[in-house]
């Protein structure tokens, strides 16, 4: 096994464990890909796919709050959006060159990190947000999620709790519904735009999943604030280490 397995695979399994309890798993899966000499643009979109079993098995574990959810959202337009933002970030993101995608990488892994440390801020804000405002919110957060999936639930959650779902539970179900739709879309716009590294994101997403499920077993072990501190010593790591080098 030459040195980019042992570079992608661990990431890929600790993202996979990360994304499982706290989040922030494509702190680990960005940098290992571009570390191992993929392009940045194939990186993260290879990236993005390694994090798709993850988002499509959290969505299947919450099919009974998808269904209570049903009562106060239209599933249908909230799938609509997240279908049209998704597709235009991951456009976005082809048209983007490696040169400029690089400039930033420390922007984009700076502001994930930034997000996931104001996230109990911004979880504690309740709204009752009208629904334009909500279907503006989604479609921009979609974009952003097709464009750079880091601190995506993050910013999925926070829109939902400040709609004013009161229920965290059905919150947390629509931000998985959203997920995995616009990373499914925007893993076929990476596909048709031929920006993904098949070899190294096919054993990627297994490894992933793998971590996922060992993730939901340790994370039951270890105190919140412990891996929220993991997660954001990572970002803050990996986003210094773009920055000056």
């Amino acid at each position: 096994m030459d040195l980019t397995w042992w570079l992608v695979l661990p990431a890929a399994f600790l993202g996979g464990a990360l994304n499982a309890v706290a989040g922030g798993g494509s702190f680990l899966t960005l940098p290992a890909l571009l570390w191992a000499g993929v392009p940045p643009v194939a990186a993260n979109a290879t990236g993005t796919l390694s994090l798709l079993p993850g988002y499509l098995a959290s969505c299947a574990g919450y099919r009974r709050e998808l269904h209570q959810a049903r009562a106060h959202w239209s599933l249908p337009r909230i799938i609509t959006l997240t279908l049209i933002g998704g597709a235009l970030g991951a456009a976005l993101l082809l048209l983007t060159s490696d040169a400029l995608f690089r400039t930033l990488v420390p922007w984009l892994l700076g502001l994930a990190t930034l997000l996931f440390a104001l996230a109990p801020r911004l979880l504690g804000i309740t709204r009752n947000l009208p629904w334009a405002a909500v279907a503006l919110g989604l479609l921009l957060v979609s974009v952003y999620g097709g464009y750079f999936n880091g601190g995506l639930g993050i910013l999925l959650l926070a829109l939902f709790v400040l709609a004013g779902s009161g229920n965290l539970h059905q919150a947390n179900a629509l931000k998985n519904l959203c997920s995995a739709v616009l990373t499914l879309i925007a893993v076929l716009i990476y596909g048709a735009g031929g920006a993904l590294e098949w070899r190294l994101g096919v054993p990627m997403m297994l490894a992933g999943t793998l971590g996922g499920y060992a993730g939901a077993a340790w994370g039951r072990r270890l105190p919140v604030a412990v891996l929220r501190a993991v997660v954001l010593l990572t970002g803050l790591c990996m986003t210094l280490w773009f920055a000056f080098t």
